[in-house]
C-alpha cells in the first residue's frame, strides 16, 4: 500500500466502530490470555504511524516493541521479502541450505563487538536465542549455574521467564521454574538502597559476593544482562557496572553474554548499546529489530565457544527462515544508509530535554533515562519515590485515546517507555511529546 501519510490524523473515537467490532470477534476467536495494549485494528503502517481500519493515522511510539526500527514497511524490506517468497519460504536451513543466511551471519560476524574469530547462531525469537545462548555457554564452560539481574527480561519460556524478574503477568501460576538460575541485585539508579555513593562497585560487590558465596564461580557457566533493562523499566546502569562484571566474568572463565534483544541495532545511539561503554561481550544476542519486522534472532560470539556444542545439538525448524534472513540484510542497509543510529541520537536530542522539562514541571514524574531512541518516564506519588502504576496507566490512555501510541513498562508498571521508530520524522516526534504533555496535565 505504500508509505501511510505522515500526518496525527483522527477520524473516529480511539478504538474507534470497525475497531470495535473487530475486537468483539477476537473475544470468541483469540485466547483471552494475550493481553492487549488497545484494541485497535491495524490496517497499514510505515514510516512512524499506524493506519487502523477507521481510518486513523496514530503517531507509533511502540514500534511493535522495538520491532519495526525502520518502519513497518520500509521498501527496502518490503522488496527484499516479496522477491524471496517469489522464489522459496522455505527449505530448512537444517536439510538445505541457502547464501542469504550465511550473509546475515556473516553481516553479524562484523558488526558485533570485538576483533576476535566469531560464528552466528540465527534462530526466529528472542526467548530462543536466549536459550540457545544458555546451551552453548552450558557446553562450553561444563557448568550449570546462570546468574541473572533484579528487573530483567529475557522471555516466556520456561528457562526465560525462570530468567525474568518480574511475577505478574510473566511466571505466576506457571512454576515450577527451571534449576540453576541465580539472581543478584540489578544497578537501579532510582531505585537503589544502598550507600548510593558509587552504585556500579555497590552492585559489582553484591555480584561478587552472591557468586563466590553462594554459588561458586567455578558453577557459573554464563552472566547475562541487558545493558538497558527493558520490560523491567529501561533501567541503564551506572557507568562502570558492566565492564566490571566483564572483566569479572573472563577472570574467571564465565561467558558473558549481553541480551541486546531490544537495546541493539541503533536503538540506543550505538549500534550496540554495550559499544557505550566498549564492552566486548562473549557472546551477543539479537532478535527484534534485526529482520525489519519479520521474527529472526541471533546468537553471535567467539568462534570456540560457538562451536563447543556437537553438530546436530542446535537449530530449530524455522532458524534461519530465507525471507526473515533477506528482510534483516534490507533492515541492516537501511540502518546504514540513512544513517539511523544518528537519527536515534536526535531523537535523544529532541525527547529527552522535553522529557526532563516535563519532570521539572510535575511532581508525578519520578525520574527521566534512556539513551537514543529508547526513552522512559517513571511516575511516582507526589513528594515520595513510591510507584505510581495508576499514573502511568492515565497518561499512556490518554495520549492512546488521541492518537499516539504508547506503552507502560518497570517491575511495578510504573514507567512510560518511548521506542519510535528511528525513521519517525521530527515533527511527528514533537507532537507526540505535545499529546504526553497534555495527559501528564490531566493528573490531579
Amino acid at each position: 500500500m505504500g508509505q501511510p501519510t505522515q500526518q496525527r490524523i483522527l477520524k473516529t473515537d480511539i478504538p474507534g466502530p470497525e475497531s470495535l467490532k473487530l475486537h468483539e470477534k477476537r473475544k470468541t476467536a483469540f485466547s483471552s490470555s494475550f493481553g492487549v495494549t488497545i484494541p485497535v485494528y491495524i490496517d497499514d503502517a510505515g514510516g512512524g504511524i499506524l493506519v487502523d481500519v477507521d481510518g486513523n493515522h496514530i503517531i507509533d511510539l511502540a514500534s511493535g516493541i522495538a520491532v519495526t526500527s525502520v518502519g513497518a514497511s520500509h521498501p527496502k524490506v518490503v522488496a527484499a521479502a516479496q522477491a524471496q517468497l517469489e522464489r522459496f519460504t522455505h527449505t530448512g536451513f537444517l536439510v538445505t541450505q541457502y547464501d542469504v543466511a550465511v550473509e546475515v551471519a556473516e553481516r553479524l560476524n562484523r558488526l558485533t563487538p570485538g576483533d576476535f574469530e566469531k560464528r552466528t547462531a540465527l534462530y526466529s525469537t528472542g526467548a530462543e536465542a536466549v536459550e540457545n545462548a544458555v546451551k552453548i555457554a552450558r557446553t562450553y564452560t561444563g557448568r550449570d549455574a546462570i546468574v541473572v539481574l533484579g528487573h530483567a527480561y529475557h522471555g516466556r519460556t520456561l528457562l526465560t521467564m525462570t530468567m525474568t524478574a518480574k511475577n505478574v503477568p510473566y511466571k505466576e501460576g506457571f512454576g515450577p521454574f527451571a534449576p540453576e538460575v541465580y539472581r543478584v541485585p540489578s544497578p537501579y539508579p532510582y531505585r537503589w538502597t544502598g550507600a548510593g555513593e558509587d552504585i556500579a562497585q555497590e552492585a559489582f560487590d553484591q555480584l561478587v559476593d552472591t557468586v563466590t558465596t553462594q554459588i561458586g564461580a567455578h558453577n557459573v557457566a554464563a552472566i547475562i544482562v541487558e545493558p538497558i533493562q527493558g520490560e523491567g523499566g529501561f533501567i541503564e546502569p551506572p557507568l562502570g557496572y558492566l565492564p566490571k562484571v566483564a572483566e569479572f566474568a573472563e577472570e574467571h572463565g564465565i561467558v558473558f553474554v549481553a541480551d541486546e534483544i531490544q537495546a541493539g541495532l541503533g536503538r540506543t545511539g550505538d549500534l550496540f548499546a554495550v559499544n557505550h561503554e566498549g564492552v566486548v561481550p562473549d557472546l551477543i544476542i539479537t532478535a527484534k529489530a534485526l529482520a525489519g519486522g519479520l521474527p529472526l534472532s541471533a546468537v553471535t560470539g567467539r568462534a570456540e565457544i560457538m562451536n563447543a556444542v556437537p553438530a546436530g545439538g542446535l537449530g530449530g525448524t524455522y532458524s534461519g527462515n530465507p525471507v526473515a534472513c533477506v528482510a534483516a540484510v534490507a533492515a541492516l542497509d537501511a540502518l546504514v544508509e540513512e544513517d539511523l543510529i544518528g537519527k536515534a541520537k536526535r531523537i535523544e536530542q529532541i525527547a529527552k530535554p522535553r522529557l526532563e522539562s516535563l519532570k521539572a514541571d510535575t511532581p508525578w514524574i519520578g525520574d527521566v533515562r534512556g539513551r537514543g531512541a529508547m526513552l522512559a518516564v517513571e511516575f511516582v506519588k507526589p513528594g515520595t519515590k513510591e510507584p505510581a502504576p495508576e499514573a502511568a496507566k492515565k497518561v499512556a490512555e490518554y495520549a492512546n485515546a488521541h492518537g499516539v501510541l504508547t506503552l507502560t513498562a518497570g517491575t511495578y508498571g510504573s514507567v512510560i517507555r518511548l521506542l519510535p521508530p528511528l525513521v519517525i520524522g521530527e515533527d511527528l516526534l514533537l507532537e507526540a511529546l505535545d499529546v504526553i504533555a497534555e495527559g501528564i496535565g490531566e493528573l490531579p
